[in-house]
């Protein structure tokens, strides 16, 4: 059963606490907003500081084609630069454009091509990690793309 913390806005499962830094949960924040701006879809974010040392939480998110992951990854780099003044310290996978990682210390975000967040599955490797809530909108993109297919 899931249920919002109205006073802290971070989507809670019944026993999970979300341990992330401040920090980390506001450049959660930035990097969806950013992502979603760019239409990215499925856009969902895991605290993983109880599971890894070496981030506080996972942003994942999934593009349509190649040009759209790499749209993707660059508006998130310039709002996290810009809003919170934080460059990357290691980029992957940029040249192939079919998933790129952006590692940012506190937070490491996972741009997809579709097919390749369907195959690789990350979610199913963190779900047990605290889900990060994540602002109103930031997935109503899909939404609004699962309620045009149910129309047809």
């Amino acid at each position: 059963m899931r249920e919002w913390d109205l006073g802290t806005s971070r989507l809670r499962r019944s026993h999970d606490i979300v341990t992330a830094t401040d920090k980390a949960v506001e450049l959660v924040r930035i990097a969806a907003e950013a992502a979603a701006d760019k239409l990215a879809d499925e856009i969902i974010a895991y605290d993983v500081s109880e599971q890894l040392v070496i981030t506080d939480a996972f942003v994942l998110c999934s593009a349509s084609n190649d040009r759209q992951v790499h749209a993707i990854v660059d508006e998130i780099e310039k709002r996290l630069r810009e809003d919170a003044g934080v460059k990357p310290t290691r980029r992957e996978g940029e040249r192939e454009g079919r998933w790129v990682l952006l590692d940012y210390l506190d937070i490491i975000v996972h741009i997809q091509h579709e097919e390749d967040r369907v195959f690789y599955a990350l979610e199913r490797l963190w779900k047990d990690c605290p889900l990060i809530g994540l602002p109103e909108g930031v997935n109503a993109h899909g939404a609004q793309r699962v309620r045009a297919g149910e129309a047809q």
